[in-house]
C-alpha cells in the first residue's frame, strides 16, 4: 500500500478486502449501496463462493444487480431486499467477512439512513455468524444528521467487546477537515484475542 492509498477510509476498505477475501468464502455486505463493495466482493470469492447483499432501498439492489450483471458475477451473489438487522433471517452458515458502510445512499435520498438502534442489532448478529478469525469492517460516515450519533453508539459497542475474543481496531484521521468517515476493524479471534 503506498502512501496515496491512505487518503481515505474507501481506499484502506478495498485494499483490506483485496488482500483479506478468499476464493470460496462466504462474506456479507450488509449496506451494499451503489454495489462498489459487493461487486469487489463478488470478484475476490470467485464463482465457488458466496456473498450476501442488504439493502433497504430498492434503487441500492437495482444498482448493485446492474453491476454484477456487467460483469457476469450475479449467479453467486444473494441481494436481499430487507434491513440488515434480519440478516439471521436469510443467513444461516457462518460468515469469513461482514462489511458495513452506515450512513446514507450515495446519489440518493439522503434522508433514509442507516440508525443505530439497527445497526446494534445488525453488528451483533453479524458477530455471532463470523467465523473465528473472521473479519468485519465498518465504516462510520458522521458528516450528516445522525451519523455522529450512529458512530458513538457503534463505538460504545465495540467498546464493550471482550478481548479475549475480539480484537478491534479503531482507524481515525485525526488531522483532516470535514469529517472524514472513521473505520472500527473487528477480528474474531481463535487464539483468544489480546491479553
Amino acid at each position: 500500500m503506498s502512501f496515496k492509498e491512505i487518503v481515505n477510509t474507501i481506499k484502506i476498505s478495498k485494499e483490506f478486502m483485496l488482500n483479506f477475501v478468499k476464493q470460496g468464502q462466504v462474506v456479507l455486505d450488509c449496506t451494499v449501496g451503489n454495489g462498489n463493495d459487493t461487486l469487489i466482493l463478488a470478484k475476490c470469492v470467485g464463482h465457488t463462493g458466496k456473498v450476501y447483499g442488504f439493502d433497504i432501498q430498492k434503487e441500492a439492489i437495482e444498482r448493485t444487480k446492474e453491476k454484477l450483471d456487467c460483469e457476469n458475477l450475479g449467479k453467486h451473489v444473494i441481494l436481499i431486499l430487507d434491513g440488515h438487522e434480519n440478516i439471521d433471517i436469510y443467513i444461516k452458515e457462518e460468515l469469513d467477512f461482514v462489511i458495513y458502510n452506515l450512513g446514507y445512499l450515495p446519489r440518493g435520498d439522503k434522508s433514509i439512513i442507516t440508525k443505530k438502534e439497527t445497526t446494534l442489532i445488525s453488528l451483533e448478529k453479524a458477530l455471532g455468524l463470523l467465523k473465528e478469525n473472521g473479519v468485519l469492517l465498518i465504516t462510520c460516515y458522521i458528516g450528516h444528521e445522525g451519523g455522529l450519533e450512529e458512530k458513538n453508539a457503534v463505538e460504545t459497542f465495540l467498546t464493550s467487546l471482550d478481548q479475549g475474543k475480539y480484537n478491534v481496531l479503531k482507524h481515525e484521521f485525526i488531522n483532516q477537515q470535514n469529517k472524514p468517515p472513521i473505520l472500527f476493524i473487528i477480528e474474531k479471534s481463535k487464539t483468544g484475542g489480546i491479553k
